[in-house]
């Protein structure tokens, strides 16, 4: 399945698990499938809950900072690529 790179993550907090993500390219959708990929990091998962200044919203564009709700622990700088099916 090819990926795009829409954006880098700038922050991660374990308590909810969130991460901080500025968008770089194109946009992120509720429900898009997201490929988080680093030095230690490499997983898939769908976004079910994102937010900007802590109100939910349903696409980021480019230029966006927001919150993405992961299961995974994410780190600074890792990148993060829409999967198309």
């Amino acid at each position: 399945m090819p990926e795009e790179e829409v954006g880098i993550v700038l922050k991660f907090f374990a308590q909810p698990s969130v991460a901080a993500v500025k968008v770089t390219r194109g946009s992120i959708k509720k429900g898009d499938l997201l490929r988080y990929r680093g030095h230690t990091t490499d997983f898939t998962e769908e976004v079910t809950s994102m937010e900007i200044d802590r109100q939910p919203i349903e696409e980021a564009k480019v230029g966006d900072m927001v919150g993405l709700k992961v299961k995974e622990r994410v780190r600074e700088n890792d990148k993060i690529y829409k999967v198309e099916e």
